[in-house]
């Protein structure tokens, strides 16, 4: 006999193992029971048009057909490894032909991983120890990515506040914290370090903010000039803005990125990507003990998520594929500002048609500390409204699927319209 259980349920058993009552990425208030295309449903049956996609990966939807094809061809040949496979050679083959700075690539589990890993090897390749990171980016959790991430209090630039208990001071004395999109402090900063910076690590759109123009190549200049590395954190738009990602989109290549969500198809899988001659440095027979960047992972290049990844990769470069993605995203985006628009409500649609948000404000976003400056009492109302009437997002984030149909934008459109009265 099958034995169901309530969403409450599931409530109450998660506050009994798991700290706060969840996993640390999502409101622990809500359990997923399933998801099949654009649409997801809670153990208690609720169904919702899904913007939050797994924080990414499901670009093509829940259960895309092709993908679970590719899986399940996978898996009675095997699940894990720890040793190359074909699978897992194969994406890094298409990853190479794909990302203009990649010309070999590591594998992780993860994007936080990757990151890691990106500015150890930047430091191990530039034989220097100090990191630029901008304020409010967000770089996994390592103990160098968990500084002035989402600052509480301001400080003077360059001071490096954590984000988490447990980190050592000596780790913020290395990392320099700059406001993103402001190019003359990012010159007076490289000027006042001169010959101490391994790397600027940068999302090219911090979070849902976008580079101002100009700002992206700016940074590839002064890195090119000085002898730094300029690293760009992919994870997020690594094959979702374009099928070579940012750098494709924006025209800037780096020396380094971080890509994650997409290529594993919906499965833990990241990658650290550079030239042959930066990815060296994880070779020990090329550049002796002194320079080897130890790396090992007992699921990277997992081949279950290589398949997922493989086939994922295949459907986004079928024609039309990113044309219709930025259509969705575009409907998404005019629909909301619209609304808002006609209700008197200020606001900015800020992002890329692919991933973006609304910030109640009535100046531009440009960086951390504007987004800080919102109104986050409408926000949390917005959202909340939005969520009772079958729409599921992150609190700061809206990422469009390729999956979305018209009865998805028909429940966005009505969901919007409610949310407004109650702002």
């Amino acid at each position: 006999m099958n034995i169901t259980h309530s969403q409450s349920d599931w409530i109450a058993r998660a506050k009994a193992v798991l700290p706060a009552g969840g996993f640390g990425n999502f409101d622990p208030g809500i359990i997923i029971a399933k998801g099949v295309g654009s649409r997801v449903w809670d153990e208690d049956g609720t169904e919702y048009v899904d913007y939050l996609i797994g924080s990414g990966p499901m670009l093509l939807g829940h259960g895309h057909p092709e993908v679970l094809e590719a899986v399940l061809e996978q898996l009675p040949r095997g699940m894990t490894f720890f040793a190359n496979n074909a699978p897992g050679i194969a994406l890094a083959e298409a990853i190479v032909e794909a990302v203009p700075c990649a010309e070999q690539v590591r594998f992780v589990s993860s994007g936080g991983e990757a990151d890691m890993y990106a500015m150890r090897l930047a430091r191990a390749y530039t034989a220097k120890t100090k990191i630029i990171k901008c304020e409010g980016g967000y770089h996994g959790m390592s103990a160098e990515a968990q500084m002035s991430l989402a600052p509480s209090q301001r400080a003077n630039f360059p001071q490096a506040q954590p984000d988490s208990a447990g980190i050592p001071r000596a780790v913020a004395d290395e990392m320099l914290i700059a406001p993103f999109n402001d190019i003359e402090y990012m010159r007076s900063l490289l000027d006042e370090y001169a010959g101490q910076v391994a790397a600027i690590i940068v999302e090219p759109l911090q979070r849902v903010i976008p580079p101002v123009p100009g700002y992206l190549q700016a940074l590839r200049d002064e890195c090119t000039r000085r002898g730094v590395l300029l690293v760009f954190d992919e994870i997020v738009t690594g094959f979702r803005f374009a099928y070579g990602g940012a750098q494709e989109l924006y025209g800037v290549t780096p020396d380094i990125a971080t890509l994650g969500k997409i290529i594993g198809g919906g499965f833990p899988l990241a990658a650290t990507v550079a030239s042959a001659d930066i990815m060296a440095h994880f070779d020990k027979s090329k550049v002796g003990a002194e320079g080897w960047l130890m790396q090992l992972g007992t699921l990277s290049g997992n081949p279950v998520a290589a398949a997922a990844g493989l086939k994922t990769m295949e459907v986004l470069r079928r024609r039309g594929a990113y044309d219709r993605l930025r259509s969705h995203g575009q409907r998404l985006m005019d629909m909301q500002s619209g609304a808002l628009t006609s209700a008197g409500i200020p606001h900015r649609v800020v992002g890329d048609p692919t991933l973006f948000d609304i910030v109640f404000t009535d100046r531009d976003v440009r960086s951390y500390r504007d987004t800080q400056a919102a109104d986050h009492a409408i926000n949390t109302r917005y959202n909340a409204a939005l969520r009772a009437n079958g729409i599921f997002k992150s609190p700061t984030k809206l990422y469009p699927s390729l999956a979305l149909t018209q009865a998805d934008f028909d429940q966005t459109e009505a969901a919007i319209q409610f949310a407004i009265t109650v702002l």
